[in-house]
């Protein structure tokens, strides 16, 4: 086992599309969403475990959730467990926890990943990350994976590369959310892939990337939290710097913009459970295409996701495309695939009287 990677799991999101399943106090990373007996988070940390030193994974989390990680981990100690007092997108996420990695490990290679991402075949997953972590050993390379794409999605960033032989091809564009008649380009062209969200690189190429490409966060880390990393000083530099780091991604601040972007292709089944409509494609569904996890009846419907508890029966008649959802204390029937109208809906909601019970 590698004794010089590191893993960073980012778990810091709300999960706003998969409201009224993820709530403020448990997003869907702490949620058993795909029925296995395991939560996202704790799936993620399974499929680390076998390449990576349990004592050399962090987990970066808001601290209103830092006790859930704790519960639903309880083999990390408290020191692995790096509270954001606010959220602040995932390049102050990432800084935070380089500048930890890198105080214990000048040779570390870190692998940065979500924590709420579905991956099948795992060994082939960890094969991937082991070639990665052994190119971006060098310390001058920022590396991501990319996922041979299987049909023009709209959801996903794509990353065009040079097409040379060697495993880690040089990155030549990042493309955002493409509209369907360019997705259908990406995909015939050969040489774009979707973009996983998950990087490899060495400790020094991405505190050096801050420096060139994110200058006032890293001058804040430098002054403010480098020397108080480890100490009882640290929550407190922390809030400081953050207060102070503006809010951009990793990708913006970072990846589109340095010169030694690489990608390292997969093959492994990936989905990044963005959308009810990516929870529908991977569930198991019934001869009307249905997703159903509950106590249903279904009639002339089709395409739908219905999902509640045991206690309650959910009666279905004439939907098309369809979420039907008892949580708790709100029961939502909407357009599954309209993802963009949760964050109104949730919007919408806070708008109203004791809107904190629904969120």
């Amino acid at each position: 086992m590698n004794k010089n990677l590191y893993v960073v799991l980012m778990a810091g999101g709300v999960g706003v599309r998969f409201w009224p399943y993820s709530r403020n106090s448990k997003p869907k990373q702490f949620l058993d969403v795909l029925g296995t007996g395991r939560t996202l988070l704790q799936s993620t940390i399974d499929r680390f475990l076998p390449i990576c030193p349990v004592e050399n994974i962090y987990v970066v989390t808001h601290e209103e959730h830092t006790a859930l990680v704790k519960e639903q981990l309880p083999q990390l100690g408290s020191h692995q467990i790096l509270s954001e007092p606010m959220r602040k997108n995932t390049a102050a996420c990432i800084a935070y926890a380089s500048y930890k990695i890198a105080q214990q490990n000048s040779e570390a290679v870190i692998v940065v990943t979500p924590s709420d991402h579905l991956i099948l075949r795992e060994e082939e997953f960890q094969e991937v990350i082991r070639k990665a972590a052994d190119q971006a050993k060098s310390q001058d390379k920022l590396i991501t994976l990319g996922i041979s794409p299987t049909r023009p999605e709209t959801g996903y960033g794509y990353i065009q590369y040079h097409t040379e032989k060697s495993f880690a091809k040089k990155v030549k564009t990042f493309t955002e959310k493409p509209e369907l008649s360019l997705a259908k380009k990406f995909l015939e062209s050969g040489d774009f892939v979707w973009n996983s969200g998950i990087f490899i690189w060495g400790v020094q190429a991405i505190l050096q990337a801050f420096h060139l490409y994110l200058p006032e966060m890293a001058e804040v880390f430098d002054e403010q939290v480098k020397a108080r990393l480890n100490t009882n000083d640290e929550r407190e530099a922390i809030l400081s710097a953050y207060s102070q780091c503006k809010s951009v991604s990793i990708d913006y601040g970072i990846m589109e913009k340095a010169q030694n972007v690489f990608v390292c292709l997969g093959n492994f089944n990936w989905s990044d459970l963005g959308s009810w409509g990516s929870i529908h494609e991977i569930s198991s569904k019934d001869e009307n295409n249905n997703a159903i996890s509950a106590n249903a009846i279904t009639y002339e419907s089709r395409n739908c996701i219905v999902k509640g508890s045991p206690d309650k029966l959910i009666v279905v008649q004439g939907l098309n495309g369809y979420l039907v959802g008892e949580f708790g204390n709100v029961v939502i029937v909407c357009e599954k695939d309209r993802e963009d109208q949760f964050r109104r809906f949730v919007n919408d909601v806070k708008a109203r009287p004791n809107s904190g019970e629904y969120i």
